[in-house]
C-alpha cells in the first residue's frame, strides 16, 4: 500500500509540474513580440501614407492601414544619437546629459562618458527581465566603447557597425574611413556586405526565424535613407521621373527600405507571429537639408533635421498589433518615441515605477479608448542653441538671438505665424516652465563642434517646402 501511495504521489507531482510548466509556456506564448523598425533621416512627407507624390511605399502604407497612424508622432531630438537615446530608454535624454550626437567632440570631453550612460536602463534590459530575447540589427550610435555596446545593454544578439553609419555597398578593413569599417556581430561572422539595407532586412528575418518560439524584441535599426546617397541602379531607374539626382537616389533608398519592411512583415506571417507582434515604424528625426533646395520633403511642416520646428521632430509614426489594435485607427493626440518603453514593458507583464523616472507613458489604453485624455499634454525638447516646450496645441521655441516664438500647431501646422505678441501671459508661463526644466537637468556629457550652432540658428530663418512636389 505504501508503494502504491508513493507511486501515486510521484505521478501527481509530475502532473502538477507539467501543468505548471504548461501554464508558464502558455503565458510566455501569450506575450506579444515587439519590433521597432527605425528609419534614419526620413522626411515626414516622403512616404505614401503621409502624402508623397513622388515616392511609393506600399509596404509601409499597408503597415499603417493595419494598425494605428499617429497623426502627431514625435521623437525626443532632431538628430540621430539623442533621439535614439530617448527611444531606447523611455527617458528624455536631456535628463541624463545626452544632448548631442557623439561625433567628433572637443578634446576636453572624456571618451569614457561618450555614449549612453551605463546608469541608464534600456528597453532591452527591461524586457530581458520579462523573459524576452532581444536583438539589435543595424545602427546603434549610442557609444562604441565596450561598456556602451549593445550586447552589454540588454541585447542578446547584435549585428551592427561602429560610428553610427556605413557605406551601403563596401567594407574595407584597411581604410581609416569610418563608414568602411567591418561589420560587428556577437553571434556570427558577418556575411559579406551586399547592400546594407537588404543585409539589415535579411538579418532581421533570420532573427525572427531563430526565436519564433519565444517572446522576442527586435530593434531593426536601418541606416536608410541616411547619407551616403547610394542605391542599386535598378532602384534608381524606377525614379527617372525625378529630375534632381540626389532626390532620385534618396527616393530609391526609401524604395529599398520599404521592400525590407515588407519582408519583415511577410516573415511574421509565414511563422504565424503576425497577429501577436507589435510592430512600430518611425524615423529617428526629420529629413535633413535646409531650405527649398533640400532633397527631402517634410511637408506639411517647416524645418528639418537639427532644429525644433515640426520638420525636425514630427515624424512618420505607426503601430500595428492585429491582436490588440483595430486596423484603420487614427490617433490624434501627441505621442512620442519615449512612450514605447513603458508601453512595451506593460504589455510584457512588467512594471514601470516612479523610481524609474521614465518620461514616456503607456499609450495603448489611449489608443484603444480605454482611457481618455492626453498623456502628452506637456512635452519638452532641448538641442544645442534651441529649446522647446509644447503645452496642448501651443508650442514655444526659445532661441538665443530673438524673443520667444509661439505657435498654435493645430491651427498653424507649418509654424508660419508667430503669435507670441498676442499671448504675453502664455509666453511667460511656458518660458518659465521651460527654464525651470532647463536648470534642473545635468551637465552635458559632451557637445558637438561649435560650428553647428550657427548652422542650426540660421536654419530657423530658412524658407522650406511645405507642399508636395508637383508631378509633371
Amino acid at each position: 500500500m505504501n508503494s502504491v501511495k508513493i507511486i501515486k504521489g510521484v505521478i501527481f507531482s509530475l502532473l502538477t509540474a507539467n501543468l505548471a510548466l504548461s501554464s508558464v509556456l502558455a503565458a510566455e506564448n501569450e506575450k506579444p513580440n515587439f519590433i521597432i523598425i527605425l528609419a534614419d533621416d526620413l522626411g515626414y512627407g516622403d512616404v505614401g501614407y503621409t502624402g508623397s507624390t513622388e515616392i511609393k511605399t506600399p509596404h509601409i502604407d499597408a503597415l499603417a492601414k493595419s494598425g494605428v497612424i499617429f497623426e502627431q508622432g514625435y521623437v525626443s531630438a532632431p538628430v540621430c544619437g539623442p533621439s535614439r537615446a530617448g527611444l531606447i530608454t523611455g527617458r528624455n535624454q536631456v535628463n541624463f546629459g545626452f544632448d548631442n550626437n557623439n561625433v567628433n567632440p572637443g578634446p576636453q570631453y572624456n571618451r569614457e562618458y561618450f555614449g549612453l550612460p551605463i546608469t541608464e536602463k534600456t528597453i532591452a534590459d527591461r524586457l530581458s527581465e520579462q523573459g524576452y530575447v532581444n536583438g539589435l540589427v543595424g545602427k546603434w550610435h549610442l557609444g562604441d566603447e565596450v561598456h556602451f555596446q549593445a550586447e552589454n545593454r540588454g541585447f542578446d544578439e547584435v549585428w551592427t557597425y561602429p560610428y553610427g553609419g556605413h557605406d551601403y555597398f563596401r567594407v574595407d578593413p584597411k581604410s581609416k574611413e569610418k563608414y568602411l569599417q567591418p561589420l560587428i556581430s556577437n553571434y556570427k561572422t558577418p556575411d559579406p556586405i551586399t547592400y546594407i539595407t537588404d543585409d539589415t532586412g535579411n538579418e532581421s528575418i533570420d532573427f525572427i526565424r531563430r526565436h519564433k518560439d519565444k517572446p522576442f524584441f527586435l530593434y531593426a535599426s536601418f541606416n536608410a535613407p541616411h547619407a551616403p546617397l547610394q542605391a542599386p541602379q535598378q532602384d534608381i531607374d524606377l525614379y527617372k521621373h525625378i529630375k534632381r539626382e540626389d532626390r532620385r537616389i534618396y527616393a530609391a533608398m526609401i524604395h529599398r527600405l520599404d521592400i525590407n519592411v515588407g519582408k519583415i512583415i511577410a516573415e511574421l506571417k509565414a511563422n504565424n507571429l503576425y497577429e501577436n507582434t507589435v510592430v512600430v515604424f518611425l524615423s529617428d528625426n526629420g529629413g535633413p537639408g535646409t531650405g527649398l533646395n533640400s532633397r527631402t520633403v517634410n511637408a506639411p511642416f517647416r524645418g528639418s533635421k537639427g532644429i525644433l520646428l515640426e520638420g525636425g521632430i514630427h515624424v512618420p509614426f505607426i503601430m500595428s498589433w492585429p491582436k490588440g489594435i483595430q486596423a484603420g485607427t487614427r490617433y490624434k493626440n501627441p505621442v512620442t518615441s519615449l512612450d514605447l518603453t513603458p508601453t512595451f514593458v506593460d504589455l510584457a507583464g512588467g512594471k514601470i515605477t516612479k523610481q524609474d523616472k521614465v518620461d514616456g507613458h503607456n499609450i495603448l489604453p489611449y489608443i484603444t479608448g480605454e482611457k481618455a485624455g492626453n498623456p502628452n499634454q506637456e512635452m519638452k525638447w532641448r538641442f544645442t542653441v534651441s529649446a522647446t516646450i509644447r503645452d496642448g496645441d501651443w508650442k514655444l521655441i526659445r532661441l538665443p538671438d530673438r524673443l520667444p516664438l509661439l505657435y498654435n500647431v493645430k491651427e498653424d501646422v507649418a509654424e508660419l505665424n508667430d503669435v507670441a505678441g498676442l499671448h504675453h501671459k502664455r509666453v511667460v508661463k511656458m518660458l518659465k516652465k521651460l527654464g525651470q526644466w532647463d536648470v534642473s537637468t545635468p551637465q552635458h556629457l559632451y557637445m558637438e563642434g561649435a560650428k553647428y550652432k550657427k548652422i542650426q540658428l540660421k536654419s530657423y530663418d530658412a524658407e522650406y517646402r511645405i507642399t508636395q512636389p508637383e508631378i509633371d
